[in-house]
């Protein structure tokens, strides 16, 4: 038996607030589009993508110990896992139990919603319990699928999903919305491999800041923070989001930061750090700000 907080390191509790900052963006465009939501059922969406989020964490965690790659890695805190399975080894198919239940507690929910509000729902939360599976060993062996996976996942999948269970369908307002966390948190992983380049090539990864380097990779960073607040912009134009939206461009002046920083310290780790740190606070703020603004809207 074990202390249930050795299980805490896997899970990345930490991180587990990128979750409900994208699942209340589905909730915006739900209740703007709407105008009413079933808060109980706004809080099982919300216990079923904790539960996928748990998932993919602890897979990882699982993978990258089999694989020996977190040995290998310099960590810091935003990357090169929680450390918990190399001092506790034995704790490792516990581990992949756990992240397999909460797979399963994910999958009950999504079933549910599939049952109540129609089979359309069905192909995205199968190609999200795809993706907590198979990111580690798979998707990270291709550089653009390793670069667009997390921000599908966060973003079109969380946020579009939730949309469908509070309303029971799909809607341009909620696409649109989905953008920003799809760009934002692709770029979150993005950062934090730049850590991670050596440790990485030795497990056959294959991210952009390994084959085109980590200053080439700065410049996708920063187009990809144009591009969320753009789509801000455009969903305003297009009437798909309402001009109170324009509060997620408040984060703007910490991406321009964000993004010189990346470009000064790409190969400067040590330096490079508290620009992670920056860049989490651009990926929690930005889409909560975005929510608050289809809420109001």
């Amino acid at each position: 038996m074990y202390n249930w907080k050795a299980f805490l390191g896997p899970m990345r509790v930490s991180f587990l607030l990128l979750t409900p900052a994208c699942v209340v963006v589905g909730l915006g465009s739900a209740m703007w589009t709407t105008g009413h939501v079933n808060i109980l059922e706004f809080l099982l969406v919300l216990i079923g993508s904790l539960a996928g989020h748990i998932s993919v964490n602890a897979y990882n965690e699982y993978f990258d110990f089999r694989s020996g790659l977190d040995m290998r890695t310099v960590r810091t805190p935003f990357s090169g896992g929680s450390g918990t399975l190399q001092a506790l080894p034995q704790l490792a198919p516990s581990v992949f139990i756990m992240a397999t239940g909460t797979a399963g507690i994910a999958a009950l929910v999504d079933l549910y919603f599939v049952l109540t509000k129609g089979w359309a729902l069905l192909p995205l939360t199968m190609l999200g319990l795809v993706i907590a599976y198979t990111y580690t060993n798979w998707l990270t062996k291709n550089p653009l699928v390793c670069l667009l996976t997390p921000g599908t996942g966060f973003g079109l999948i969380f946020v579009l999903s939730t949309n469908f269970a509070l309303t029971g369908r799909y809607s341009w307002p909620a696409l649109v919305a989905s953008l920003v966390p799809f760009f934002l948190v692709s770029n979150l992983l993005l950062l934090n491999q730049f850590p991670d380049v050596d440790a990485d090539r030795t497990v056959g990864k294959k991210h952009f800041p390994l084959v085109i380097g980590r200053r080439a990779s700065a410049y996708i960073y920063g187009a990809f923070l144009l591009a969320a607040y753009l789509s801000v912009i455009a969903g305003i134009i297009l009437g798909y989001l309402p001009v109170t939206t324009l509060i997620a461009l408040a984060t703007l002046p910490l991406a321009v930061r964000a993004f010189n920083g990346a470009l000064q310290w790409a190969d400067d780790i040590p330096h490079l750090i508290p620009i992670l740190g920056l860049n989490v606070q651009i990926v929690l703020l930005t889409p909560v700000l975005l929510a608050i603004g289809l809420l109001v809207g």
